[in-house]
C-alpha cells in the first residue's frame, strides 16, 4: 500500500469489515518458511494477515501502519485467534517518520509497501534492516507492475523500485555485510474487483544480513 493521510486509509478500511483476506501472502510463508522464528518487525501490517501468520508460527511480531482502523482489526484479528499476549504487538504509526523502539530483529517483512524512495539510503528499509541481527532477514514483496485494475499514479507513486535487484541495488548495502538469498519475479492468479480472473507479478526481495 502507498503511505497517506490516516484519514484515506481510515476512509478505505470504513468502507466494508475486512478490506484484505486475513490471509499471509504466499511469498511471505514461501521466504519465511525455512527461517528460524525470533523476532520480527512487519511494516505496513494492514489488518494484520502476515504478523498473524509469523506469529502462529513461533514468532514474536511487531506490526506497524498508517491506519489506526487497520491496527484495531489487527489487534482484534490476533486476540480472537488466542494468539499469547506477547506474540504481537501492533502500532498505528506513519511509516515515513517511525522509528523503532524495541530493539534488534530476526526478520523485518515489507509487503506492498510502496513509498516513494522507500529503499533510499535514507528510507525506512534502510533505517530498520540496521537493526537486525547477523543472520536476519529481509523479505520485501511489491507488486512488479500495476494490477490491471489500478490507477498506476495511485498504486504506485513516483520513485518507487519494481525489480527486486533494483531494490537492493538501491539501498547500497556493503556486499560484505549482505547476501542476496532471492531476487525474482513471480506471478500469481487472483480474483480481480471486477470478478474476473488476472495474473499479477510479484517482486521478491530476500537479504540476509552476513555480519554487523
Amino acid at each position: 500500500m502507498t503511505e497517506k493521510e490516516p484519514s484515506h486509509w481510515d476512509a478505505r478500511y470504513a468502507q466494508t469489515d475486512q478490506l484484505w483476506s486475513g490471509r499471509a501472502n504466499q511469498a511471505v510463508i514461501d521466504g519465511v518458511s525455512r527461517l528460524t522464528p525470533g523476532h520480527a518487525l512487519d511494516l505496513g501490517c494492514g489488518e494484520g494477515g502476515d504478523a498473524i501468520w509469523l506469529a502462529q508460527h513461533g514468532w514474536t511480531v511487531v506490526g506497524v501502519d498508517l491506519s489506526p482502523i487497520a491496527i484495531a482489526r489487527a489487534q482484534a484479528a490476533a486476540h480472537r485467534l488466542g494468539l499469547p499476549l506477547n506474540a504481537t504487538r501492533f502500532i498505528a504509526g506513519d511509516l515515513t517518520t517511525w522509528q523503532p523502539d524495541d530493539g534488534y530483529y530476526d526478520l523485518v517483512t515489507a509487503s506492498f509497501l510502496h513509498l516513494p524512495d522507500l529503499y533510499a539510503p535514507d528510507g525506512i528499509i534502510h533505517k530498520v534492516i540496521q537493526r537486525l541481527r547477523e543472520g536476519g532477514h529481509l523479505l520485501a514483496v511489491s507488486h512488479a507492475e500495476p494490477p490491471p485494475w489500478s490507477d498506476h499514479g495511485h498504486v504506485h507513486p513516483e520513485n518507487t523500485l519494481f525489480d527486486p535487484q533494483d531494490q537492493f541495488e538501491a539501498l547500497n548495502l556493503d556486499p560484505v555485510q549482505w547476501r542476496v538469498r532471492l531476487a525474482e519475479v513471480r506471478s500469481r492468479w487472483i480474483i480481480g474487483p471486477d470478478g474476473q480472473q488476472n495474473q499479477l507479478k510479484d517482486s521478491v526481495l530476500l537479504i540476509e544480513r552476513l555480519h554487523s
